[in-house]
């Protein structure tokens, strides 16, 4: 049976949370994101006309569009946000995965037996934008990647159906750029050896993309050809992952405990962006010597990012941790997982420290992941 799946993206999700919370801000150049030493973590299609871009220096981004309005932004509201959305569509799709906070996939294989896939998906388009005020755009296709390429060409807004005899005459024209899988190295060096548009790429040997780039040549040379098998992964906000510690004799050294939690968090957080998650809760556990085990959680803006986390963690431990008595267990839980490219809490973080963190997930993966930390965790967690 021919596969029918859906790629849904809010356009401009940040800017378009912040001009429902004020109007005001409606068609001017709107950047979200953090101070000078910032960089853009959004930006709105009016600033975009000037050239600025996601992840640009803030500094950078106003040279070209000084005009532009600052919003330091709200995670606790994209967050709460994207949960509304996750639920209206949960409340009709049969399959739904959650690939990041503001992108989804839908599998509505089968569903033209009954009725036609593209109206219904029309229909879901509309009731997203009613119950929630938010744009968006979406495409429907044999595939996840040519129904996200088909997104990327409707924006801002927009939408469209490509059918399986349309999809190479869709993609053929098209930068290879517009692929998920190539970067600006891997267009680099295919432009070098006049590999620009996805319609040559798709012409191109099978071995020799593979021994250009190794395996994810013969990746891109399925997709250039509109062949994808990857399957639409139900989304579920139960998964979590987590640490936990059992003193070796109960303890008060509250100091102690407390890196312990930073050191889990970081360990956690790494964890977090190596396998591109996002978490928006953050739950703290403890066991006192008698046995008693208490436990308290809250809601966070979508992160990964360690010094967020540790912080939020070891303020949680202060609340929870009310009685003098010693402690025989801790432990650290991230839950409500969604998957998201590196992205941590730009509105908090500058620059500099985004790219300590890159520096550090480096160290990490090449020489093990006790190979560097922060000083406050690095002793007790390891």
């Amino acid at each position: 049976m021919e596969r029918s799946i859906v790629h849904l993206d809010l356009d401009t999700f940040f800017v378009s949370c912040e001009r429902l919370v004020n109007s005001g801000l409606n068609g001017i150049p709107l950047i979200i994101g953090g101070g000078d030493r910032g960089v853009v973590s959004s930006c709105s299609y009016e600033a975009r006309t000037f050239g600025v871009r996601s992840a640009m220096p803030m500094k950078m981004a106003l040279r070209l569009c000084p005009q532009a309005k600052v919003v330091k932004g709200d995670m606790e509201l994209y967050s709460k946000m994207s949960h509304t959305v996750t639920e209206v569509i949960e409340e009709s799709a049969p399959v739904m995965e959650k690939a990041s906070i503001d992108e989804f996939y839908l599998d509505l294989t089968g569903m033209d037996k009954f009725f036609g896939a593209y109206k219904w998906t029309n229909e879901l388009g509309a009731k997203i934008e009613k119950e929630t005020g938010l744009p968006i755009s979406y495409a429907l296709s044999t595939n996840k990647t040519v129904s996200k390429i088909g997104t990327g060409e409707s924006k801002p807004h927009g939408h469209r159906e490509i059918p399986s005899f349309g999809v190479q005459s869709f993609l053929n024209p098209l930068s290879i750029r517009k692929m998920p899988m190539v970067g600006n190295a891997t267009f680099q060096l295919f432009s070098r050896v006049g590999i620009r548009t996805i319609g040559t790429l798709s012409e191109m040997p099978m071995e020799v993309l593979q021994q250009m780039i190794g395996k994810n040549g013969v990746d891109l040379w399925k997709k250039a050809n509109g062949i994808d098998e990857t399957p639409v992964i139900p989304y579920s906000e139960r998964k979590s992952i987590s640490k936990e510690r059992t003193f070796s004799s109960d303890t008060m050294d509250i100091v102690e405990v407390k890196s312990l939690i930073s050191g889990m968090a970081e360990q956690l957080a790494h964890q977090l962006r190596q396998e591109k998650w996002l978490t928006s809760t953050v739950a703290i556990k403890i066991r006192y010597s008698n046995f008693d085990t208490e436990s308290k959680q809250c809601r966070v803006g979508y992160t990964s990012s360690d010094h967020t986390l540790a912080r939020v963690a070891l303020e949680l431990f202060d609340k929870i941790y009310t009685r003098r008595m010693r402690l025989r267990l801790v432990g650290l839980r991230f839950t409500d997982l969604v998957h998201g490219s590196y992205q941590m809490n730009l509105f908090e973080d500058n620059a500099e420290l985004i790219n300590l963190y890159q520096a550090m997930d480096n160290i990490k993966n090449r020489f093990g992941k006790d190979a560097v930390g922060r000083a406050v965790g690095f002793n007790f967690s390891r």
